[in-house]
């Protein structure tokens, strides 16, 4: 179970920083480039959960 949990809490992590990059532009939150970067930090923090994962379980 713990380690579903840390794949998914960095997956909402990375989504969250990936969705907020555009708002620093002036951007808004359901801009193309909030949700283009919400999918790449959602990915990218899928596979750093992935490698937590690993490390975590052996």
């Amino acid at each position: 179970m713990g380690g579903k949990f840390v794949i998914y809490f960095c997956l909402f992590v990375g989504s969250t920083i990936g969705g907020y990059i555009p708002s620093l532009w002036h951007l808004g939150f359901f801009s193309f480039w909030s949700v283009i970067l919400s999918a790449v930090g959602g990915i990218v923090g899928l596979w750093i959960g992935y490698k937590i994962n690993q490390s975590i379980t052996g």
